[in-house]
């Protein structure tokens, strides 16, 4: 029995929560943007929903270019970027999501894999009915619409997921994966970046079907052994990569963009102090005690410096992770020659503090 597995992706998904908390946005434009916390539209946008697209905004441009873009639209918003209700919503999805699935793999707050083979019994058929029922909950539930791709692999299902957006829902059967990768080009492969194109492009190839005349053993000369093997498949949409159970973050993290270059330790210390509760209070709700402790900064000439510490027994307590970040904050600065312009805090070497995971664990 071949493999059957979903590759499901929200649509416009922070500007979709948006939509949902505010449902007067919908149907405007709307660009959820990343300030930089250096006053006016310093920063870029997250995301853009499709009225928005429609005028040219895209995720990474500058605000400022943003708003150039909906000049003409006076109706349009501009919104800060709110990661804790994103995760809140995307939390309650993934929960409904997981249920439907042999393996559930966490990808990001937007995306996730699902093996569905064994509830399928690797029929194509009830996989299509399995997809949309799913979506249908989803919408029901969550109040999100979302892509769904459906193929024997994860690299056809991305790249199907994409196919019909938004509210889309492509299956791609066992027979047909050659035919349908061969429509689209050869950056739409995921992997490949703007230099590989840029390469193929030199030499006439824009179409997935171009790399199909190129062996395996020319695409290594070209690529490297491990790019080039990965890209002679892809082209015939080969992929056989497992779907695996997505482990418990690693680390908690934040970082933020200071008002002003710095090297003063006062200055420093309210938003080095201010992020410590986030990455705490994040680590405690996933039921998680850290060991390390780490601070990472980017000073004015985009240059970055870490230095961490090993506590002596896993902790949750904030004010232990206050007084381990202001001490190497503190020894930073001693040496420090540069002025800091973004600062972060991110703990470690997590543990356990109670009971067995839960779907929060991907959080």
């Amino acid at each position: 029995m071949g493999r059957v597995v979903f590759h499901l992706d929200f649509d416009y998904f922070y500007a979709q929560c948006e939509e949902i908390r505010d449902p007067s946005l919908k149907g405007r434009p709307l660009a959820v943007c990343v300030f930089s916390g250096r006053g006016g539209d310093s920063g870029a946008v997250a995301t853009a929903n499709y009225p928005a697209r429609e005028y040219g905004v895209r995720s990474g441009m500058p605000i400022t270019f943003a708003r150039r873009r909906l000049e003409g639209a006076p109706d349009a918003s501009f919104l800060p970027v709110d990661f804790g209700h994103y995760s809140e919503v995307s939390q309650r999805a993934m929960g409904v999501i997981s249920e439907s699935a042999d393996v559930f793999e966490y990808v990001g707050r937007d995306e996730a894999y699902l093996d569905v083979t064994g509830r399928t019994g690797g029929d194509f058929g009830e996989a299509r009915r399995l997809a949309q029922r799913l979506k249908d909950r989803v919408a029901g539930e969550v109040r999100l619409t979302c892509s769904v791709g459906v193929s024997p692999n994860r690299l056809v299902s991305k790249i199907a997921s994409d196919f019909r957006k938004p509210d889309g829902l492509t299956v791609v059967g066992p027979g047909e994966v050659e035919g349908f990768m061969g429509r689209f080009r050869i950056r739409d492969i995921p992997g490949i970046g703007r230099k590989t194109e840029e390469k193929f492009s030199g030499m006439g190839m824009e179409a997935v079907a171009d790399l199909r005349k190129l062996d395996v053993f020319r695409l290594n000369q070209l690529c490297g052994r491990r790019a080039g093997t990965y890209i002679y498949n892809a082209a015939r949409g080969v992929d056989e990569e497992p779907v695996r159970e997505r482990k418990p973050s690693t680390q908690y993290s934040r970082i933020v963009t200071l008002k002003q270059d710095s090297r003063d330790l006062g200055l420093l210390l309210p938003p080095m102090r201010e992020m410590c509760g986030q990455v705490r209070r994040a680590a405690v709700e996933n039921g998680r005690m850290f060991r390390s402790v780490g601070i990472q900064l980017l000073q004015a000439d985009m240059s970055s410096r870490t230095r961490s510490r090993t506590l002596r027994s896993p902790t949750d307590s904030l004010a232990e992770l206050e007084r381990a970040a202001g001490s190497l904050l503190a020894e930073a600065l001693a040496v420090q020659e540069l002025p800091v312009r973004r600062l972060g805090v991110k703990v470690s070497e997590l543990t356990q503090a109670r009971g067995q995971s839960s779907i929060t664990s991907y959080f």
